[in-house]
């Protein structure tokens, strides 16, 4: 169970987050500028709120009054953004290996788990340039999964490909899903990304974001308030 109850300002913008957040797919929708990036990248350890807490099956991350804050490489939390952000000198081999040094104990997926997941093989030798974008979406999704995260934050993937992309790359989250592991919070302002992943969703908007007002998605239909 992840547990937030955060403030966080810059300049004009005001963020104010509350809520707990449990297993599978938590969907943070909103338009454009409502902050929801921001508010992974406090998730995450990117950034630092001004007052709150965060707190991750009773862990505490992040605790203002106290003085706690547990810097982002020892969260465990696995980050795709909206360009995979691989490592253009390493093949793709590499890149997902860059994920993998975790004790065995702690690994919810193993390098030939992920492979098969996310069909892979056949990209294995070719390096990013030779890559399309959601190729190099799923190999990002992959390199997080090999971190084995305790969460993982999705920050909208799918926002920089084109339709025909994001048709191929919504089945391959879906997978992810389906097989276990790592909670997932998913951001993003596209409504039917929402409702083909997510098992639940919480509004973000200009800022605000509160746990006893979530949407609620019914498949096939329409987001209500």
């Amino acid at each position: 169970m992840l547990r937030v109850d955060i403030e966080f300002g810059r300049g004009a913008f005001q963020l104010r987050a509350d809520c707990a957040i449990g297993t599978g797919v938590t969907g943070i929708w909103g338009d454009s500028g409502a902050g929801k990036s921001t508010l992974l990248a406090l998730l995450a350890g990117l950034l630092r709120p001004q007052r709150g807490r965060i707190e991750l099956d009773g862990e505490e991350l992040v605790n203002t009054d106290r003085g706690v804050f547990i810097p982002p490489w020892r969260r465990r939390f696995g980050l795709v953004f909206q360009d995979g952000l691989l490592f253009p000198h390493l093949r793709v081999l590499g890149n997902l290996l860059y994920g993998a040094h975790v004790p065995a104990a702690q690994r919810h997926f193993g390098l030939d788990d992920v492979v098969q997941l996310l069909e892979l093989a056949p990209l294995l030798r070719r390096r990013p340039a030779e890559l399309s974008g959601g190729e190099q979406q799923r190999v990002a999704l992959g390199r997080a999964l090999l971190c084995s995260p305790r969460l993982l934050l999705l920050d909208e993937p799918l926002a920089s490909l084109d339709e025909r992309l994001k048709q191929q790359i919504l089945p391959y989250l879906r997978r992810v899903k389906d097989a276990g592991g790592a909670p997932m919070i998913y951001v993003s302002h596209a409504r039917e990304e929402m409702d083909f992943l997510a098992d639940r969703v919480l509004r973000m908007s200009a800022g605000r974001l509160e746990s006893p007002a979530p949407l609620k998605l019914v498949p096939g239909s329409p987001l209500v308030s």
